[in-house]
């Protein structure tokens, strides 16, 4: 499974290759306004951030990003201590 990424933009395709859905659920879920996306020069954006709360629901997905960014100042600061020895 591929990772969803927070900060990047994905076409109608991607997004419905993360999501496992078909192009018809996807579309239906655009247009009833469940997935906000942009539609540049005829083609639908959406992005990461926005497949993320769709997925998760608001406590999970807050809860998610603070296990992210908490693991990853973990990670900095164990790197930090490292060179310092």
């Amino acid at each position: 499974m591929s990772e969803i990424k927070e900060n990047q933009v994905y076409t109608r395709e991607e997004a419905e290759n993360l999501l496992k859905i078909s192009r018809s659920t996807m579309m239906r879920l655009i247009k009833k306004g469940v997935i906000r996306a942009a539609k540049i020069g005829g083609q639908y954006r959406i992005l990461g951030a926005e497949l993320l709360r769709v997925m998760l629901p608001d406590p999970g997905y807050e809860t998610a990003r603070k296990i992210y960014h908490k693991s990853k100042d973990s990670i900095i600061q164990m790197e930090k201590s490292l060179t310092e020895e």
